[in-house]
């Protein structure tokens, strides 16, 4: 279950949001009754997350805060059910970005969507190889979205 609020001031696509997360989490195998929130704030609000919970200055484009520590299920084993946790996105540093990314702000948001729901199953990208997996598997996602939505 995705709990979507768009504070930012900006007009965003929620329903698009959810359906991509909803699309990520069946692809991960989470349990469709897991819960997620989608927090979309404005510049200001995300600067003083990234000040208080990364110690780093200025806004950034996605921050992920897990709760539960649920990650993606084996294929012999039971979805998880709990409490995924919250992303918060900020809609205008996404669209500043997506640019350099080769992306249209709503495929950058739609990509850092999943990159902040892969934080919250455990992925990072601190070292090389834990890079690798997790941005492969988000362009995997997204490909699969595109073609799903492209049907």
């Amino acid at each position: 279950m995705i709990d979507l609020n768009n504070e930012s001031g900006l007009e965003v696509d929620t329903k698009r949001l959810i359906q991509l997360g909803n699309f990520a989490l069946d692809a991960l195998r989470i349990h469709p009754e897991a819960e997620l929130s989608v927090l979309l704030v404005d510049e200001e609000t995300m600067s003083a997350y990234h000040q208080r919970f990364m110690d780093l200055p200025g806004p950034t484009d996605v921050l992920s805060f897990p709760m539960d520590e649920l990650r993606a299920p084996d294929p012999d084993q039971e979805p998880p059910l709990g409490l995924l946790g919250d992303i918060v996105l900020c809609p205008s540093v996404t669209a500043a970005q997506a640019a350099e990314a080769g992306r249209t702000a709503e495929e950058e948001a739609d990509y850092l969507l999943i990159h902040g729901l892969l934080h919250l199953l455990g992925h990072d990208h601190a070292e090389p190889g834990e890079k690798q997996i997790m941005f492969d598997l988000n362009d995997k996602i997204i490909a699969a979205w595109s073609e799903h939505r492209d049907r």
